[in-house]
């Protein structure tokens, strides 16, 4: 029984890192365990990922040899343009038969993930240069942030729970989902948690005489948030609704789906783009929108950037500067009051 998500997570990915790594080179291995201690096994699984991009591309378009026989002297012979090329590639690409894009975001982390290897294999003497470390990354530009607007908020909750905008099939549906989906958006809304965060969700990790409960962050840290009145309620009746179900007495996580299986992080994604295709048609609302949505609430109400980044769990506040502080009009409104240029009564001297 699926009760600690992480550790299965974890689990998972180290599985499926070691099954990839057999069709990449053997100093791929070397390079990842390398990282073990300083990542993930979701950010190794990425750069596993990514590596086996790169070589497909390599040994078709360069080599053209089997990707197991890249060695040490063909990645000599790999240039800084043939790495530009790779990134131009991945614009438009195929890889087993599927067809993918990157834009700017996924070109840098794959560039990311063919830095990490160039740098290992210099540092270990198997390559004389390090030419990865010559290619710059691609710009990102800053896009706006999508986030739901107060009245927003109120529709999707309501969506949730009277169905009035969703086709008939979905309606049915939602006589055994209403209550859980109105808790998961609630939760989403009123802490800004992580769609994993919610996923890994025990019932034992619920508090209601604290208004607490417990997370995983990314990294695998755990975290203490505290929740509002409003999201109590929306999670007590969820709950009320949970127990009338034939749920085994096994599983313990907070949220399941109509299996009455832990619910996955797909079916959550899926939900909020029901809701908010009805209620907001022009903006691509995702898990993570909300949580957009909740940081730029709290900044409102706190403007204390340092609170939003320590309830987001960022480590770095820029990242939270950069999201999450766009500046209202009420709030610039608010500031230029606050310079004062001459005093009330000014006494002549």
């Amino acid at each position: 029984m699926n009760n600690n998500y992480f550790l299965e997570r974890d689990k998972y990915n180290r599985q499926s890192i070691k099954l990839k790594l057999k069709s990449l080179p053997s100093y791929c291995e070397e390079y990842i365990l390398s990282i073990e201690n300083t990542s993930s096994s979701l950010t190794r699984l990425g750069y596993v990922n990514d590596l086996l991009i790169f070589f497909d591309f390599i040994s078709r378009y360069k080599f053209n040899i089997n990707i197991k026989d890249i060695s040490f002297e063909h990645i000599e012979k790999i240039t800084a343009l043939d790495i530009h090329s790779f990134l131009s590639y991945l614009s438009y690409y195929t890889y087993n038969n599927k067809n993918y894009k990157n834009g700017e975001k996924g070109k840098a982390r794959k560039l990311a993930s063919i830095r990490g290897l160039f740098k290992f294999l210099f540092c270990q003497d198997y390559i004389k240069s390090d030419v990865a470390s010559k290619v710059t990354t691609p710009k990102i530009h800053d896009k706006e942030i999508v986030r739901l607007s107060n009245q927003e908020v109120n529709d999707i909750l309501d969506e949730a729970q009277t169905s009035n905008n969703l086709s008939l099939r979905q309606q049915s549906y939602l006589k055994n989902t209403s209550d859980r989906d109105v808790a998961i958006l609630t939760l989403f809304l009123g802490t800004g948690i992580r769609v994993s965060e919610l996923v890994g969700l025990n019932l034992e990790d619920i508090d209601f005489e604290t208004l607490s409960f417990k997370i995983t962050r990314k990294g695998g840290n755990q975290a203490v948030l505290y929740f509002s009145d409003e999201v109590k309620f929306a999670l007590q009746n969820w709950l009320n609704t949970r127990s009338l179900k034939n749920i085994s007495n096994e599983e313990k996580a907070l949220f399941v789906s109509l299996q009455n299986k832990r619910i996955s992080v797909r079916a959550v994604e899926n939900l909020v783009k029901k809701y908010a295709k009805v209620i907001s048609p022009l903006k691509n609302i995702s898990p993570h929108k909300l949580r957009s949505t909740y940081g730029t609430s709290l900044y409102r109400a706190t403007q204390d950037i340092y609170i939003v980044a320590d309830v987001l769990g960022h480590k770095d506040v820029n990242t939270t500067k950069k999201h999450y502080a766009a500046m209202s009009e009420d709030i610039r409104q608010k500031a230029s009051t606050k310079i004062k240029l001459r005093k009330d009564n000014l006494e002549e001297t």
